[in-house]
């Protein structure tokens, strides 16, 4: 089941569970997905169009569940006997997508970030808190999903 299909509740509690997936890259995700959706509201409220937070919207949702997937593949590798010809490439392949998905979420969220930028500074004034918020939340997403990619390199 997505992630996008669980309540908020549940959301949650699969993060908080004594489980590799969901993590942080999914967490990301979902906040940039959140902030394009603020930002999205914000926008119309404005007169301002809405199409681009929406698009990067639809781009952040689902990478919650590529970067689930990308890091089970990950442990899937590396749990690979040592002695199996395959699991160096699988490895590497793994590790490949597992830094990919958070690259595509940190360029998305930084995108997200710029927009409500702009309407903190001409959208409706009623809004300015939404959209500082948005922006807010998609700069936290973007320096975690960042993180994320630095640390995978390295590993």
């Amino acid at each position: 089941m997505s992630f996008l299909q669980l309540s908020v509740g549940g959301l949650l509690e699969r993060v908080a569970a004594r489980t590799p997936a969901p993590g942080g890259g999914a967490v990301a995700a979902l906040t940039g997905a959140s902030a394009a959706a603020l930002v999205a509201m914000a926008a119309r409220f404005s007169g301002e169009p809405a199409d681009r937070a929406e698009a990067l919207r639809a781009e952040l949702e689902p990478l919650a569940d590529a970067d689930a997937a990308a890091y089970t593949a990950v442990l899937a590798a590396r749990r690979l006997p040592r002695d199996d010809p395959n699991r160096a490439a699988r490895i590497a392949d793994a590790m490949t997508e597992a830094t990919e998905v958070p690259r595509r979420v940190a360029a998305a969220a930084t995108e997200v970030a710029e927009l409500a930028a702009a309407l903190v500074e001409r959208g409706n004034p009623n809004l300015v808190g939404d959209a500082r918020v948005g922006e807010l939340l998609a700069r936290a997403a973007a320096d975690a999903a960042t993180a994320l990619v630095r640390i995978n390199e390295a590993g």
